[in-house]
């Protein structure tokens, strides 16, 4: 999508979300509010958005405003509308076979004849006119979708990497700057845990965990910073398994037989 909270409308959203109230009535468990109090409280939220430049105020007068807390839900609710709206009502031969989709990125696989067909369907069903689509196609046997990149083989195999833009630049928080020593072991636990999480082929994790050093090591992180933060993994997934076997084990009830129990 492009720019996604400017451009999200603020009125067809308000009647999303009163549709959305009034047929889901568990929220009335966490508010005496009514339907209207919460209509009218979000709608002065998002029509009262001020800001000043160059010594004149100006009104947002269009689309959700960017660093607002409602503004994510908001356009959320209202691509799920799209979405849902997308899959109702698509003709079979656009339908796609998989639909995955994280606020306004979308991983879809689509026949390659209808890519085109699908963005201007998808386009038209914004009736504001505000919500557009742009689409990437695989190439090479890749694609990306947020920070993971899909890698295709011949054989019709999947594997995923991790996928950083052309203008990542390997920047991190620098070991010397004025941060709790946590914050910067965070950093190290926090790429190697994706490194762990997301990389389904062992040598491309290898890798990745080297990519993470190198990278961290330019920006003054000491060799015990990666120790520290390993071991800690490993003493996590080690309690995450006891866990897990715990968990595993089911109680048997035997009856009380004389002599033999």
């Amino acid at each position: 999508m492009v720019y996604l909270f400017t451009n999200t409308p603020v009125a067809e959203s308000l009647e999303v979300i009163r549709d959305r109230l009034e047929r889901d009535k568990t929220w009335r468990h966490e508010t005496l509010l009514e339907v209207n109090d919460v209509m009218e409280l979000l709608e002065f939220i998002l029509t009262t958005t001020y800001f000043s430049f160059w010594g004149q105020i100006y009104r947002q007068k269009f689309g959700t405003p960017m660093g607002s807390p409602v503004s994510p839900l908001v356009a959320i609710l209202y691509m799920e509308h799209l979405e849902q709206k997308l899959l109702a009502t698509a003709p079979m031969e656009l339908k796609p076979r998989l639909w995955k989709r994280y606020v306004d990125d979308i991983l879809e696989v689509v026949n390659k004849t209808s890519v085109d067909e699908l963005t201007e369907f998808l386009n038209n069903l914004d009736n504001s006119g505000s919500i557009k689509s742009t689409y990437e196609k695989e190439c090479e046997g890749k694609i990306a979708f947020l920070d993971v990149l899909t890698v295709r083989n011949d054989e019709g195999n999947v594997k995923l990497q991790i996928y950083r833009k052309p203008t990542h630049t390997d920047q991190y928080l620098n070991f010397s700057s004025h941060h709790l020593i946590e914050h910067k072991l965070s950093v190290v636990r926090t790429l190697l845990q994706r490194s762990q999480s997301l990389i389904t082929d062992s040598h491309d994790r290898q890798l990745e965990d080297a990519h993470v050093e190198k990278a961290l090591r330019s920006c003054g992180y000491p060799d015990w910073t990666f120790r520290k933060v390993k071991d800690q993994m490993r003493v996590k997934m080690s309690e995450r398994k006891q866990k897990s076997e715990q968990k595993s084990r089911r109680p048997i009830v035997l009856p009380y037989v004389e002599g033999t129990s």
